[in-house]
């Protein structure tokens, strides 16, 4: 399958819009998840666009841009693992070692070339401010955006336009003479959302939540078995009794979210407490040194 050229077009303006909408629109259409789900949607392979923005999400839940230092671009990365895997027939675990993390590394430079262009229409704000040039100043403001959807959009449209018999090439050989190398990364891809995971437990408040850390992974294993159980054995039962009819789920994802909810709402509302009854000042000093190396609410 190769990718049409509307295919083409669609991709690329989006690859110009989610970066305007993470910077300033915030309808979170500018996160990994939704570049997969449009992607997908494009491609015809709404599952795939799902998968690789899931697992893309996940990879990078513990990375920020603090201090507005340029981090990698997991949008872009998710687009054009998305589209190649699809067109090429991909695996999506392979695309998402192969590609999409390679490019989202990669895209950091464009991502700073875009900054430093966008100061141009920063000075030129500077000098409407002073001569009092309301009007322009709107305007050198919405021409900032420019230089930040070229930056993605053209390594976006270079990548689909004339990458895809590269990365049918490269396909062929991770699925033929270097398969042990693609079978390697398909077990990469699949690791990598873990590393989102250990990043994000590196700089949330774990160690005075722990027990809560414990208890959510505890109640989320035992009810995923024993949903599990049930459902294998009541698809058992169906299949040796025909007149049987019932709906035998699995655990809905929304149920541990719920979990988790209420448990991330109970220590709110202890910490809460905490900061509103009176410390000493010695009972204040030591608690601050134990929580060292973590990120508080207020530091963000």
């Amino acid at each position: 399958m190769t990718i049409a050229w509307w295919q083409i077009l669609l991709l690329t303006l989006y690859a110009g819009y989610q970066i305007l909408d993470e910077l300033q629109i915030n309808s979170s259409a500018g996160s990994a998840v939704f570049a997969g789900f449009i992607s997908g949607l494009i491609m015809g392979d709404l599952k795939t666009g799902l998968y690789i923005g899931g697992m893309m999400q996940l990879t990078i839940l513990g990375v920020g841009t603090f201090g507005g230092a340029s981090r990698i671009d997991a949008n872009s990365g998710t687009v054009l693992a998305t589209a190649f895997a699809v067109s090429v027939g991909m695996d999506p675990k392979q695309a998402m070692a192969a590609i999409a993390v390679p490019v989202a590394a990669l895209m950091i430079q464009t991502d700073i070339l875009g900054r430093f262009a966008n100061t141009y229409f920063a000075h030129k704000i500077d000098k409407d401010i002073e001569n009092f040039q309301y009007k322009k100043i709107e305007r050198h403001f919405l021409m900032g955006a420019i230089s930040w959807s070229l930056s993605r959009m053209l390594p976006v449209f270079l990548a689909l336009a004339f990458g895809g018999g590269l990365v049918s090439k490269v396909v062929g050989y991770l699925n033929g003479d270097l398969k042990w190398l693609g079978d390697g990364l398909s077990v990469a891809g699949a690791v990598l959302p873990a590393v989102g995971f250990a990043i994000l437990l590196r700089y949330l408040p774990v160690k005075k939540n722990f027990a809560y850390l414990i208890l959510g992974f505890v109640i989320t294993a035992i009810l995923t078995t024993i949903f599990g159980n049930i459902q294998t054995l009541g698809t058992s039962v169906m299949g040796l009794d025909k007149t049987l009819v019932a709906n035998f789920n699995s655990l809905p994802m929304l149920a541990i979210a719920l979990i988790g909810l209420a448990l991330a709402y109970i220590s709110y509302k202890n910490n809460t407490e905490k900061e509103q009854a009176p410390k000493a000042p010695a009972e204040s000093a030591a608690v601050n040194n134990n929580s060292e190396g973590e990120i508080e609410d207020d530091e963000l």
